[in-house]
């Protein structure tokens, strides 16, 4: 049965979009999926399934969550062979900005153009940038990502598809946890 990743956009962040953990691999299993795991509480999930395609698993994910919280919640959904290749890929990228920036990678729902890469490896504003890998996208901010003028709303309107970030220290650990290497 094929294992999938699932990576959750803006929840557990207010007061309105709760979605406890516990519950939610309560209703997955309900749902069908099997050996749910979560890591953390920003929507980081591994699960098994029947369902061979993520995009069949992205949008049964979202319905489930539509119905269940009342609210939509845009799934990125990955293989663990291809987060690994993403976490490699990542690690091999150099520095875009100074010693100590942050990183993160913001997991993309659908394509990135090309004239969209460009525009992301284009942005000097502000001390962030950006470049394409793979499917997704590495950010790395020299400031604090609550300040950042690039990531959230920014980064995805220059993607041209939604995003969620997570910083490269999550994406590491559930590498090492949930990825076949």
């Amino acid at each position: 049965m094929p294992r999938h990743l699932a990576f959750l956009r803006a929840i557990n962040l207010g007061p309105h979009h709760k979605v406890p953990m516990a519950e939610l691999r309560e209703r997955l299993e309900g749902a069908g999926f099997t050996d749910v795991q979560t890591h953390i509480q920003t929507g980081n999930i591994a699960l098994s399934s029947t369902m061979r395609s993520q995009a069949k698993v992205e949008a049964a994910l979202e319905e489930l969550l539509g119905e269940w919280r009342g609210f939509e919640v845009p799934t990125m959904v990955r293989s663990p062979s291809e987060l690994a290749a993403l976490r490699k890929a990542v690690d091999a990228t150099p520095p875009l900005l100074a010693e100590g920036a942050r990183r993160y990678v913001a997991f993309a729902k659908g394509e990135v153009s090309k004239d969209a890469a460009q525009a992301l490896t284009a942005y000097d504003a502000t001390p962030e940038r950006s470049r394409v890998v793979g499917r997704d996208i590495l950010l790395e901010i020299d400031t604090a990502f609550t300040v950042s003028k690039l990531a959230g709303a920014k980064l995805e309107r220059l993607a041209g598809t939604p995003l969620t970030a997570r910083d490269l220290k999550v994406v590491r650990a559930i590498d090492e946890k949930w990825s076949t290497t």
